[in-house]
């Protein structure tokens, strides 16, 4: 999608070997969570509006799920209701790992 920061895998892993602060969101359903799990908040895609609350604009959010689409579509949807330029999507989700 267009206008929407990413980071591949190898990059998060650099970001976390660093200490980089930033806030991991999974925005995959109860059962991939439990499936397979690289950490991080989990906000489900359904329920990503209703609780933005619980996402931290002061630093870089990075979502994911498994092939990197729905994390874009969270990020689309919080766009309208949430500013911050540090919103940025895991390309090709978690997928790779699995």
């Amino acid at each position: 999608m267009i206008g929407i920061k990413s980071i591949n895998l190898e990059e998060l892993k650099q970001w976390k070997e660093e200490d980089k602060a930033f806030q991991l969101v999974d925005v995959r359903e109860d059962s991939e969570r439990t499936h397979f799990n690289i950490g991080g908040d989990w906000i489900p895609l359904a329920e990503i509006v209703n609780q933005k609350e619980k996402i931290n604009t002061d630093k870089p959010v990075v979502f994911y799920c498994k092939r990197g689409i729905r994390s874009q579509i969270a990020i689309q949807k919080l766009k309208f209701h949430m500013s911050s330029s540090q919103f940025y999507n895991l390309r090709g989700g978690i997928y790779p790992l699995l």
